[in-house]
């Protein structure tokens, strides 16, 4: 009924179309006019006129008079046909007369009123030719498309109202809409389903009813309603082994005045299947036992990641024993093309067979299962290419590279140089995933595109304070000094009280070896207002040099040489340390090892890293006493949204393990402050979220003094260990959330380390990369603090630059 009132309405809107003739007289004169005339044409000719009518004068009839009245109408130039008789005042002459109205011409088409629709795409639905009649009935289409176009968005209320205007004749015809809202889904009703529930069909659903809260607006989209029906409850049930449901019948019922729709489901669940046999056929290169490893429905080994996803997954109704599930054996045929892909069979094809049986052991629907494997030829990368690097130089980029000419290609070797020349940090992020190439001979050219971002910085300007005088600063950081991978550091803060200088150079490929190098130079005074430590000046150097271990490109062994000399304000801490009686100078000689895999940094999502040290200080003089320190981090993704393929920068749930613990043996001297270890908070020392700097002490939570805490001789013990679980929302490279878990403790002596008793610390927190450094804010919550020796757990806010845990 709407759709023929607005077609009424745009007809009278372009004059109308009354398409009515007067029954025309067939007796006495009027049945054999003498004459034809035509009345009412200004832009079409009389002979086309009379052509198109196809009448003559002489005799005719009521069914002749009609078919020309059609025949005029379908030309389509004439918004009204009339036919009348005129007969001469003596009745010697009969004129048949045809007036017409003329349609008016269509000078311009626009549209207005698009906004969440594309106005080319609203345009495009719009079938009127410029300089043609105007027809009312093809506007009417146009409006009816417009409407589905948007109905197709979800938008259910949308209006289109045409409007005219008239210039030189011609009309202008502009198609005004008011999209309205989409529609909101008011609930989802599931019939036929008795395996899973209406809650789990619909947590399934990306169209979802609207809720309370601001964010479950329930908005109707066509295309996720689509998918909805055709992929995801089928992809729901196939995950609980009903391998043959599928959606009956899906009907929108749409509530136009309330802009309310209602959607209902009628499903077919059909049997569910349990698992029956397995078998692997054609595969030559792995065997049958080898691939059985991926086969999800066996006996798996339980490892920390599967039991994290086991919790996550916990009452989402999935993982049923004995059933198929369709989800698990896709992601297996995955792991196993990529086996054969990671071993240069690049060309192999893994065809998973899915065999029903209605009717198996125990009247049971079973499905037999096999991966059909064809391998083909392994192959060959023929050579490597790197296209982009118009700053660093080519050599420091292959050095990232794991993946060699004349080398069987193996995928997994390719995904990590991708991840290595990301870490490089050198390159706008995402990279584009690496082009392969197969040649004539099946073998693969690899290309991998950069693109070059700005990296260091320079900074000088001048400062005037209070208590500080007039001073200034210089600073210079360049991680790719002269496009070579090599970095350069100089900073400079000079004053009236001030005198702050360092300098590093740090080459990782010496003369294009694998041996890497680092010399630094310092003057460093600093005053530490955190807890009232106090100003300290340091002077001195160091030489460090690296080699692989063992060839490997993960593992290194470092050697150092260094010197130092320290000296102490008059103010806090550090006052009460006299060098005139006690050592502060040191000669320190290091021996270290760090194996590191990570990747996606500065916020890892996979791999880890180990380092172990060791210093020996005084061989040449100074402070005797030897410092050793180790430190395992371990990451693992175990949920990923988005972006599945290389080249994506898709969001990474991971988890994070680490363990870092240290000794020292001996008496550091006018060192302490710095080589023995204190706890807690995040600015000086080893980081323990939920507690203040120096609030954990050998002795114990130390309460402070009216909330606050102050650094003492005894905040400083020779053993620690901490532990960390995190779990991190990687949302890009700049940008991460986590949840944490924090335990630690130090130790007066190295022999009196005892891990059974920990302070702990839990919270959430956000980090944050910025042209500063890194920035982040944790939220803990320390369960072991105290109050007048009662236990009084509390929150914690810490702020922390330029580190990142």
């Amino acid at each position: 009924m709407m759709r023929r009132l607005l077609f009424l309405a745009v007809a009278l809107l372009l004059l109308g179309a009354t398409a009515r003739a007067q029954e025309p007289l067939v007796s006495g004169r009027c049945a054999t006019p003498d004459s034809i005339a035509f009345r009412g044409i200004s832009r079409v000719s009389d002979a086309t006129i009379r052509g198109d009518a196809g009448l003559a004068p002489g005799a005719v009839n009521y069914r002749a008079v009609d078919r020309a009245i059609r025949a005029l109408y379908a030309t389509g130039q004439y918004d009204d046909v009339q036919a009348s008789c005129e007969v001469a005042s003596d009745g010697s002459r009969a004129t048949l007369v045809f007036a017409v109205r003329e349609r008016p011409l269509l000078g311009a088409v626009d549209v207005e009123g698009t906004d969440r629709v594309s106005r080319s795409d609203v345009r495009d639905r719009v079938d009127l030719l410029i300089g043609r009649p105007v027809d009312p009935a093809q506007v009417a289409r146009s409006i009816q498309r417009i409407d589905s176009l948007y109905q197709a968005e979800g938008y259910y209320l949308v209006s289109v109202k045409p409007e005219t205007t008239t210039v030189n004749g011609q009309i202008s015809l502009l198609f005004r809409v008011d999209e309205g809202k989409r529609l909101a889904v008011s609930g989802v009703d599931v019939a036929g389903n008795s395996g899973l529930s209406d809650k789990d069909v619909v947590a399934a659903m990306e169209t979802k009813p609207e809720g309370f809260l601001w964010f479950r607006r329930g908005e109707l989209d066509a295309d996720k309603f689509a998918g909805d029906v055709g992929e995801r409850i089928p992809a729901l049930y196939a995950s609980h082994g009903y391998l043959d449901a599928q959606v009956l019948k899906d009907t929108i019922k749409v509530d136009r005045a309330r802009g309310k729709a209602l959607v209902d489901l009628t499903l077919s669940e059909g049997p569910r299947y349990r698992v029956g046999k397995f078998e692997v056929t054609g595969s030559r290169r792995f065997s049958s036992e080898d691939l059985q490893r991926f086969y999800p429905f066996g006996e798996q080994p339980k490892t920390i990641t599967s039991a994290v996803k086991g919790v996550l997954s916990a009452g989402r109704g999935g993982g049923d024993v004995g059933y198929f599930d369709q989800s698990r054996w896709d992601d297996a045929t995955r792991r196993v093309s990529e086996a054969y892909q990671n071993e240069g069979y690049i060309y192999a094809s893994v065809r998973p067979v899915v065999e029903r049986q209605r009717v198996g052991p125990d009247s049971v629907p079973t499905v037999n299962l096999r991966w059909d494997v064809t391998e083909g030829q392994p192959a060959i990368v023929n050579r490597v290419d790197i296209l982009g690097n118009d700053v660093t130089s080519e050599n420091c980029i292959r050095n990232q590279i794991f993946v060699v000419p004349g080398d069987i290609f193996r995928r997994d070797a390719l995904i990590r140089s991708y991840q290595s020349i990301g870490n490089l940090g050198f390159f706008e992020t995402p990279i584009p995933a690496p082009d392969t190439k197969p040649n004539e001979q099946g073998d693969l050219d690899i290309v991998f595109r950069v693109k070059e971002k700005r990296t260091g910085n320079v900074n000088f300007g001048a400062s005037v304070g209070q208590g500080a005088g007039v001073g200034g600063f210089v600073g210079f950081d360049q991680p790719n000094l002269f496009g070579l991978c090599k970095r350069g550091s100089l900073n400079w803060q000079f004053g009236q009280y001030i005198n702050d200088f360092s300098l590093t150079y740090s080459d990782p490929f010496i003369r294009e070896s694998q041996i890497s190098g680092t010399i630094t130079a310092y003057h460093s005074q600093q005053r530490f207002y955190v807890s009232d430590v106090g100003r300290q000046t340091r002077i001195g150097g160091q030489l460090q040099v690296g080699f692989p271990l063992f060839g490997s490109r993960f593992s290194r062994v470092f050697a150092s040489y260094g010197a130092e000399k320290v000296s102490y304000g008059s103010e806090g801490l550090v006052s009460t340390i006299n060098c005139s009686v006690i050592t502060c100078a040191r000669s320190t000689l290091g021996l270290s090892y760090e194996h590191d895999t990570r990747v996606g940094l500065p916020f890892a999502t996979d791999g880890g890293k180990q380092t172990l040290s060791a210093q020996v200080n005084g061989l040449l003089g100074g402070a005797q006493y030897t410092r050793y320190t180790g430190e395992m981090r371990h990451y693992t993704s175990i949920a990923q949204f988005g972006g599945g393929q290389i080249g994506s920068d898709p969001v990474v749930l991971a988890l994070g393990l680490s363990v870092r613990g240290g000794a020292v043996f001996g008496d550091p001297g006018g060192f302490y402050v710095s080589q023995k270890f204190s706890l807690g908070g995040v600015q000086y020392g080893e980081p323990l979220r939920g507690y203040e700097e120096f609030s954990i002490t050998p002795q114990g939570f130390t309460e402070g003094t009216n909330g606050s805490f102050t650094a003492q001789p005894n905040s400083f013990g020779s053993a620690f260990y901490t532990s960390t679980v995190e779990l991190d929302l990687r949302v890009n490279q700049q940008l991460n959330f986590d949840a944490f878990y924090d335990a630690g403790n130090i130790w007066a002596r190295p022999r009196d380390f005892n891990p059974t008793r920990l302070f702990r610390g839990a919270g959430v927190g956000v980090s944050i990369v910025t042209p500063l450094g890194p920035l982040g804010l944790d939220w803990g919550y320390g369960f072991d603090r105290t109050t007048n020796g009662v236990k009084d757990p509390k929150w914690q806010l810490h702020f922390k630059l330029g580190q990142l845990f």
